[in-house]
């Protein structure tokens, strides 16, 4: 069985090389209030960024705050949203959610959650309708908030899969809780973020689903699979 220390030990390293690299701290991309970062996160699920983008403006161009987006006809809201993925499925499952956080808070904003722990936080969200790990984590994170919780995207679970912090059978889901025990629990919401944008920034642009490019990697001597995939005279310490 793999010492879970030695696991955290390969972490950090990871972590300061790809810091290396891309630059810690990362900036913020924004800074919406919680209420809002949650509705852009449902919106990106199997979306690029890009494209979900679009799609919140589009929102928020046509109705003035998002409880007009709840009492909306879902015929409207999913006209707006066609740019992401599965508007069909998506536009039920947002006035759901927010007619949900209506009624278990009696208002529709999320600013109490500052008050809650992060585990308390995120457990109070994935009690929502369709909202799991990675969106509550999202929320936290990415929002005006600005807690200490890790989100784990299909980059950031390939880097760790390939490098061996987890297993590749682990599904994403459940990362997001091995992954977050590796980084040390004193470690601040920016910190975090940046374990989270560095091991994402590196699957996008070195650790690709194909063909890899492991020749320049940074963590080639970190990285089994990178190993297995190029020729021992490439591999240097």
């Amino acid at each position: 069985m793999t010492d879970p220390d030695d696991l955290s030990a390969k972490a950090l390293e990871i972590h300061r090389r790809l810091c290396l690299v891309y630059g810690c701290p990362v900036a913020y991309f924004h800074d919406l209030d919680p209420l809002s970062e949650l509705v852009s996160s449902l919106l990106s699920h199997r979306t690029r960024n890009a494209a979900s983008s679009k799609p919140f403006k589009a929102l928020r161009r046509r109705w003035p705050d998002w409880a007009a987006v709840r009492d909306a006809p879902t015929a409207e809201v999913e006209e707006a949203i066609a740019g992401v993925t599965w508007p069909e499925q998506k536009a039920p499952r947002l006035q759901a959610i927010l007619r949900r956080i209506t009624e278990l808070r009696g208002a529709l904003e999320l600013d109490f959650l500052t008050e809650m722990t992060v585990e308390e936080a995120r457990a109070w969200l994935e009690g929502l309708p369709g909202v799991g790990p990675k969106t509550s984590a999202a929320v936290l994170s990415f929002s005006s908030l600005r807690r200490a919780a890790l989100p784990v995207d299909s980059h950031h679970h390939r880097v760790a899969a390939r490098t061996g912090l987890i297993p590749g059978s682990l599904p994403v889901g459940p990362s997001h809780r091995v992954l977050a025990a590796m980084l040390p629990p004193d470690w601040d919401a920016q910190q975090v973020y940046d374990n989270h944008e560095v091991m994402m920034l590196h699957g996008q642009r070195c650790c690709y689903y194909q063909d890899p490019a492991c020749h320049r990697c940074v963590l080639l001597e970190l990285c089994p699979t990178g190993q297995a995939l190029m020729p021992p005279a490439r591999i240097s310490a």
